[in-house]
Formats: C-alpha cells, structure tokens, sequence
C-alpha cells in the first residue's frame, strides 16, 4: 500500500520508494507503441509517458533518459526526450552538468532548439564561474 503525503503519522517516502525507476518502462512501452504504428497505442503510451515524467524525480528521469538511450538512441520522440530534460532541468536548475547533457540533445535535433541550447550552456557556463 502507497503511503500518500499528509497521512496523520505517515511520510511520503513510502509511496516515493514504490515510483522509483517507473519511468523507464512507460519510455519503452512509448518507443515499442510509436514503432507500431497503432494510434490508440500511441494515445495511451503517450498519456502514461507524460504522467509518469511528469511525477518523477530529476534523477528518476535521468536514469530512464540514460538507460533508453544507452539502448536505442532513437528511441524516444524529440519532444520526448525535450520533456524530460525540461522536467529534469526544472528540478536542478544549478546543476551545470545536466544543462550541458540537456543542451547537447537539444542541439541534436535541428536548428528549432539551438537558441535554447545555447541557452542552457550559457547558464552551466555562469555557474561555473
């Protein structure tokens, strides 16, 4: 049973343990439901993707980033991979070296990304200093 925050003598670790590495699943099941072609697979995978990321810790979020893509570096949609590294961005925004790894991947995917990837180095480059 999950424990949820605010239970009257309970923590949220409990229910914080139960979701760790979930995101790599749900990014699998997106790669495996894109790769078929079948919308409604695609709606929901896309769905569960976007909740579980959504939810997850920056470093949840990172190991599932670094595992699938260690796999299948194509494997996860652009807008996928932008997600996360926004999501995960967002939770460490003085960590230099995920603004570099989230720069890099934006700059990977063509020119619609590189003034933001620029951004996020820039931003590792003054945290440096």
């Amino acid at each position: 049973m999950r424990t949820e925050p605010g239970t009257p003598g309970e923590s949220a670790e409990p229910a914080r343990r139960a979701r760790v590495a979930r995101p790599g699943p749900v990014a699998r099941r997106l790669s495996r439901a894109i790769d078929s072609a079948d919308s409604r697979e695609i709606n929901e995978a896309t769905r569960d993707f976007i909740e579980e990321v959504t939810f997850a810790t920056a470093a949840e979020i990172l190991a599932m980033l670094r595992e699938i893509l260690a796999e299948d570096w194509m494997a996860l949609p652009p807008w996928a991979r932008n997600l996360a590294y926004r999501l995960a961005c967002l939770q460490r925004p003085d960590d230099p070296r995920l603004l570099r790894e989230a720069a890099a991947d934006l700059l990977c995917f063509g020119p619609d990304w590189d003034a933001f990837a620029e951004e996020l180095k820039e931003r590792a480059a003054e945290l440096e200093q």
